[in-house]
């Protein structure tokens, strides 16, 4: 369907120079309303402290996702309609309250915070660290606790907390993982 015209019962509906793919008209049944209709997936990050929001943008276009970045401020806003900033208050825990409270089944979630990753991970939604690292329902139970375990670490006084600096790889493997999620989310909403 592309250029031509889109007759029904003799009559002319629409014309059109642009070329539309077949998979993308979907006929809607009458008595299914608006809002139960599955929505394309988005992808939410926590942007504090963030280094991969350029990669997320990019990924984002190729699929053509909504972005919704989260922080407690600091972003500069961007002209692109398909990228959102929403600033929440400076309390602790006020973009991780958003984001799970926004999240739907399905959205993907990048964040390096482990309690986040288990809230929305229980929502349904695909969640990824910076470096590439999936959580999961079956990998999310062992990273809450190696998180509580170096927390008690720290807290005694046995371990300095350091993180690990932050590689060109990981950046390749994020990369990887987001391309990977919004290939499965795509799929998973057009059921």
């Amino acid at each position: 369907m592309g250029g031509e015209e889109i007759r029904r019962a003799g009559r002319l509906i629409t014309q059109s120079p642009y070329r539309i793919p077949a998979d993308a008209v979907r006929l809607v049944p009458m008595d299914i309303r608006l809002d139960e209709l599955p929505s394309p997936p988005s992808i939410l990050v926590d942007a504090d402290a963030c280094p991969v929001k350029d990669e997320v943008v990019r990924v984002a276009e190729r699929h053509g996702l909504v972005v919704t970045f989260v922080s407690n401020g600091g972003m500069r806003p961007s002209r692109d309609p398909m990228i959102r900033n929403v600033i929440v208050p400076k309390s602790a825990d006020a973009a991780d309250d958003w984001i799970a409270e926004n999240a739907r089944a399905n959205d993907i979630v990048v964040t390096a915070d482990i309690p986040l990753a288990a809230r929305t991970v229980a929502l349904g939604a695909h969640v990824i660290g910076p470096t590439g690292r999936p959580f999961t329902p079956e990998t999310i139970g062992m990273a809450v606790a190696m998180r509580d375990l170096k927390q008690h670490l720290r807290e005694t006084g046995e371990s300095k907390g350091y993180n690990a600096s932050f590689l060109p790889r990981d950046r390749s493997a994020f990369l990887s993982a987001l391309d990977q999620a919004a290939r499965r989310a795509l799929r998973a909403a057009q059921g």
